[in-house]
């Protein structure tokens, strides 16, 4: 690839899927700090990164539907 392709791609690129894996390493931190035993935390992790993702699709729901025609 040459540099200009690369430079668009990275243009094109949205930051929004960053927030995925965000949340995965937020459950994860968040569960081993208040776990010991890795079936739990894996558990909890799941449980934790469904919770944040679901909120952070209401959010943009919400926030899609008020703004729809402006």
């Amino acid at each position: 690839m040459g540099l200009g392709l690369q430079l668009t791609l990275l243009a094109n690129f949205n930051t929004t899927w960053l927030l995925l894996p965000l949340a995965v390493v937020i459950s994860l931190v968040y569960s081993a700090s208040r776990f010991e035993n890795t079936s739990v935390i894996l558990h909890r992790a799941t449980r934790l990164f469904l919770q944040i993702t679901g909120l952070m699709t209401a959010v943009f729901l919400v926030l899609l539907v008020l703004s729809y025609n402006l």
